[in-house]
């Protein structure tokens, strides 16, 4: 009898795994009386949940205080439903993409053919799927996030923009938008306190496209690199990670920024205690070099970001940047690093990342001179 039990209630833990619910806890519906079936299960995100409701109904809720009630291809917007809460009719296509941490999340689940129009030029993809499909002409330019062409969407007929939280530079744009009959779905992954917590939004965009299984499985794969990590020793390496502008000012991250917290999960220490506002948005503060070099030149591992000024290869070009860095102790041993270029573009790599930066700070890779995302300073 006991083996019964135990089989059956295993037989109910593999189900709810991949349904990828939960018991929903009670929080606001849909307005008409509805209760749902069950929430998706979340290990990390936390600005945005997904209720599951009888019919294949999906009411999306981000933490801005917006909502949107998915409903299912060939059926109706229920009656009595709240007036706040957006109706995004399956299938979904002709998306506008103007958020480009995004991107990656579509591209993993081989559901580019959703987008039609980018906010971002061909030349500005460094995900390669995207750059083809942009130039095929399966993807289209149709303006920035702040100057979008409206007649080009309504052309479209565009159903859906998705933008960054930079659309609220813009919030008029957000409005006509809306008021042209064209849903906003703000990307708030920038604000989820851990570096999976981004990656994590890819299952948001599988509930939109029915494709949960996949983002569920492709997120998995994720956590297994941070598992990895999480179980390996802390090497207590210390480490800078930073660009120099054009006005010749270090940048470098704030603390608490997905970045440090990425360098901490991989067993290093970053080389400053409390910089930045913890309050602002703002992910980087730049520092004059000579308070830079009085923290950072006895890091053992200094990693320049290729995002903003471009990828360098050498340590001659970095120095070039400022002759002050050959006296660092990571330059001297043949510990310099470089970021790809690609790095904000790749929200759904993130684990794989943190693997990268872990076996870097663990010597596994003293005799290498490339990983994923990275690449050491020749």
């Amino acid at each position: 009898m006991r083996r019964c039990i135990v089989f059956c209630l295993t037989v109910v833990l593999l189900l709810s795994v991949l349904c990828g619910c939960k018991t929903t806890e009670t929080k606001e519906g849909p307005g008409n009386g509805w209760e749902p079936e069950c929430s998706m299960e979340l290990q990390f995100a936390t600005q945005f949940s997904v209720d599951y409701y009888t019919g294949g109904y999906k009411l999306i809720s981000l933490a801005d205080g917006s909502r949107f009630l998915v409903i299912p291809d060939g059926s109706e917007l229920p009656k009595g439903v709240a007036k706040d809460i957006v109706p995004l009719y399956q299938p979904l296509e002709n998306i506008y993409l103007a958020a480009t941490a995004s991107m990656c999340l579509f591209d993993a689940l081989e559901r580019l053919d959703v987008i039609r129009l980018s906010g971002t030029r061909e030349d500005g993809w460094h995900i390669e799927n995207a750059r083809l499909a942009m130039q095929e002409g399966k993807i289209l330019y149709a303006g920035k996030y702040s100057e979008p062409d409206y007649e080009m969407l309504l052309d479209y007929g565009c159903p859906l923009a998705i933008e960054s939280l930079m659309i609220g530079r813009a919030s008029e744009v957000k409005e006509k938008l809306e008021e042209l009959g064209i849903a906003v779905l703000v990307d708030q992954s920038s604000m989820e306190p851990h570096p999976l917590g981004r990656t994590e939004w890819i299952k948001l965009y599988g509930a939109l496209l029915n494709e949960e299984e996949t983002a569920n499985a492709l997120f998995a794969e994720q956590v297994d690199y941070l598992n990895k990590e999480m179980s390996a020793e802390s090497s207590g390496k210390t480490v800078a990670f930073f660009h120099i502008s054009s006005s010749n000012y270090v940048v470098a991250r704030k603390n608490g920024d997905y970045v440090t917290k990425m360098l901490e999960l991989a067993g290093g220490s970053y080389v400053f205690d409390n910089l930045g506002d913890p309050e602002t948005r703002t992910s980087t503060v730049p520092i004059e070099m000579e308070k830079f070099f009085a923290t950072a030149k006895d890091a053992d591992y200094i990693i320049y970001n290729s995002t903003i000024g471009g990828e360098i290869r050498t340590i001659d070009e970095l120095l070039a940047k400022n002759k002050l860095l050959a006296e660092f102790k990571a330059v001297q041993n043949g510990n310099a690093w470089c970021m790809s270029k690609n790095m904000h573009q790749e929200t759904m790599r993130l684990g794989q990342m943190i693997e990268s930066f872990r076996k870097i700070f663990s010597g596994e890779v003293d005799e290498l001179d490339e990983l994923p995302y990275l690449y050491r300073l020749q």
